[in-house]
C-alpha cells in the first residue's frame, strides 16, 4: 500500500480520519503522516491496510495500463 491507496481507500469507505484512528488504534497523526507520503513502520502499514481490506477494500497493483489503486468488493 502506497500513500495514493491510503487516501484513496479512506475516501472509498466514506471515512473520516478519526474512524480510521477508531478502527485502527493509531492516532489521526499517524493516517496523515503515511497519507502524505512521510515513513511509517512496516507493522503501523499492516494494520492500516488490513483494516482497510477487512472493510472490503482491495489493493491493485499498478500494471501497464493504470497506475496502482484501490476498489472496494463487498
Amino acid at each position: 500500500m502506497i500513500s495514493e491507496q491510503a487516501r484513496m481507500a479512506r475516501a472509498a469507505l466514506s471515512l473520516g480520519m478519526r474512524d480510521v484512528a477508531a478502527g485502527t488504534g493509531l492516532s489521526t497523526a499517524t493516517i496523515t503522516r503515511i497519507e502524505k507520503g512521510g515513513d511509517a513502520r512496516v507493522s503501523t502499514l499492516r494494520t492500516l491496510q488490513g483494516y482497510y481490506e477487512a472493510q472490503g477494500i482491495v489493493f491493485v497493483d499498478a500494471d501497464q495500463s493504470a497506475g496502482p489503486g484501490v476498489r472496494i468488493d463487498l
